[in-house]
C-alpha cells in the first residue's frame, strides 16, 4: 500500500537542540532528498541523493546486488545502511528491519531513512524533528525523500517524474527524479553533491562486482548536472567493456558496433577512437584504421609511442612494415 507523509514540522534553535540531544549533534549532517528504487523489469536497484553538503554519497547511500538498498540522511546515522541491508539479507522486510532498527535508536525523532529490498517492497521514516520541508513517498519499487526543502513540492515532484519515466534505464529514472526535485526548488540551502549507485538484482560472490554504477560528485556548483554528464561518460566506457570482450572472442563487427556506440555518447574521447583503430586494423583493415591513428596522432603524439609498444603484449597484430609505416 502506498504511503505519503508530507508536513511541515517544528525546527528547534540549534542550542536548544544540542541541549536536549547532545550525541545527536555528534552525527554527519546530509539534510537532503534522495530516492531508493527498483526497476521492475531487471531487478536493478538504485539510490540517488543531491545535497548542499560535501561527499553526501559517502555516508548516505548504500547498496547490496540482490539484497537491497538504503539511504539514511537528516542527521545521519550511518549504521542503518550496513545493519539494514544484513537485516533484510537475513530475511526481514524492510518494514520489519526499519522498525527494528529505529526501536534501538534515541535519535529517531532526528532521522530519516528509506529501506528497498529485491522484491521491491519498501519502508520510510521522517522523524518528526527533521527539518521543515521534510518527507516521504514510499510505495512499490521506490521511495522518495527529502528534509530542509526549500517547498513542499518536491517529494510529489520526485514521484512523478519517476512513474513517467518507466521507459527509462534505472540509473536515468532515477536521475530523473532528482532534476525534478531540484526544479522545485531542492534544497533550501542550495546544491553541493550528489551521488548514484546501482547495484544488480542477484547476489555476487566478489564485493567488486557489487556496484554496477558507482558514481559520486563530491563537491560542485551543479552536482546533477555534472553527475549527468558521469552518467552519460559511464555509460559509454559500458559500451567500450563489450567492445573489449567481441574483440577477445575475435567478434570484430560486434566489437566495431559497440564501439561505435560509445563514440557517439563520447566523441571527443581519444582513447576509445584509438581502441576503435586499433579493433580494425587487428582484423586486417589498416587502411581504415590508418586515418583514425593519424588524427590520433595529431592530438597526442604519446598514442603513438603507445602504438610501438602494443605488440610485444599482444594488443596490436600488424606486420613489422605496417607498424614503421604507422608510426614513421
Amino acid at each position: 500500500m502506498k504511503k505519503l507523509l508530507l508536513a511541515f514540522l517544528t525546527v528547534l534553535p540549534l542550542s536548544e537542540l544540542t541541549a536536549q540531544n547532545p550525541e545527536i549533534m555528534k552525527d554527519a549532517f546530509a539534510h537532503t532528498y534522495s530516492i531508493v528504487a527498483r526497476d521492475s523489469k531487471t531487478g536493478e536497484m538504485a539510490v540517488g541523493v543531491q545535497s548542499h553538503w560535501f561527499s553526501v554519497g559517502s555516508i548516505v547511500s548504500w547498496g547490496k546486488a540482490g539484497v537491497g538498498v538504503v539511504a539514511t540522511q537528516s542527521f545521519v546515522n550511518p549504521a542503518y545502511g550496513p545493519n539494514g541491508l544484513k537485516l533484510m539479507e537475513e530475511g526481514k522486510s524492510p518494514s520489519e528491519a526499519l522498525e527494528q532498527l529505529l526501536a534501538q535508536d534515541d535519535g529517531k525523532a532526528y532521522r530519516q531513512v528509506a529501506f528497498l529490498n529485491a522484491k521491491g517492497e519498501t519502508a520510510a521514516h521522517t522523524g518528526d524533528k527533521c527539518v521543515e520541508a521534510a518527507g516521504h513517498y514510499a510505495a512499490e519499487n521506490f521511495s522518495v525523500q527529502a528534509n530542509m526543502m526549500l517547498n513542499n513540492t518536491v517529494v510529489p515532484a520526485m514521484a512523478k517524474a519517476f512513474q513517467e519515466n518507466e521507459g527509462l534505464p534505472l540509473a536515468e529514472r532515477v536521475l530523473k527524479a532528482m532534476q525534478a526535485a531540484e526544479a522545485e526548488g531542492g534544497d533550501i540551502r542550495g546544491k553541493q553533491s550528489a551521488a548514484l549507485i546501482v547495484v544488480g538484482a542477484e547476489k555476487v560472490e566478489n564485493p567488486w562486482e557489487e556496484k554496477k554504477i558507482d558514481l559520486r560528485v563530491d563537491d560542485h556548483t551543479e552536482p546533477l548536472v555534472e553527475l549527468e554528464r558521469l552518467l552519460k561518460v559511464s555509460r559509454a566506457y559500458e559500451f567500450m567493456n563489450r567492445g573489449d570482450l567481441a574483440m577477445e572472442e575475435e567478434n570484430v563487427e560486434k566489437a566495431l558496433e559497440e564501439y561505435g556506440n560509445a563514440m557517439k555518447l563520447f566523441p571527443d574521447n581519444l582513447e576509445m577512437q584509438y581502441w576503435t583503430a586499433v579493433a580494425l586494423a587487428n582484423s586486417g583493415r589498416i587502411d581504415e584504421a590508418t586515418p583514425m591513428f593519424e588524427a590520433i596522432f595529431k592530438e597526442d603524439e604519446n598514442w603513438k609511442e603507445m602504438t610501438r609498444r602494443l605488440p610485444a603484449s599482444g594488443l596490436l597484430n600488424i606486420s613489422e612494415e605496417e607498424l614503421n609505416k604507422l608510426t614513421k
